[in-house]
């Protein structure tokens, strides 16, 4: 049987806001946002077009994993957008505010920059070389 990860756990302060970010500034899909009691939700985001993986926006209920948000991954690259036009979408996210925190670059692999998202973590926005 084929198996794939269906989604990611991405810790944040507060449901309404994650969305907004993720769905108003990186222009996601809000894919599912239920009630499941206790003021938790299962709320999924995902890129538009996304077959897959989505992002579980997960709010903090405790200090500790108030203390992960934005820095889930130790200050690496946690999350990669792969998108079929680089230069489109780094214009579109530059518009829309967010943080690139170098220049893009072209590499074996294809282009790349990096950004922080609203909360810090950093995200590589990555065309596929061909």
């Amino acid at each position: 049987m084929p198996q794939h990860l269906t989604c990611l756990a991405l810790v944040v302060p507060d449901y309404d806001e994650a969305i907004a970010y993720y769905t108003g500034t990186l222009g996601f899909d809000l894919i599912e946002d239920t009630p499941r009691g206790n003021d938790k939700r299962w709320v999924l985001v995902a890129p538009p077009g996304a077959r897959e993986t989505r992002l579980l926006l997960a709010k903090a209920a405790s200090p500790e994993q108030h203390a992960r948000i934005g820095d889930q991954t130790g200050g690496r690259v946690f999350l990669f957008l792969e998108t079929d036009d680089f230069w489109r979408d780094h214009r579109r996210l530059l518009e829309r505010g967010v943080e690139f925190l170098e220049a893009p670059r072209v590499e074996d692999y294809g282009t790349v920059a990096v950004f922080r998202d609203r909360y810090g973590n950093r995200w590589d926005l990555l065309q596929c070389a061909a």
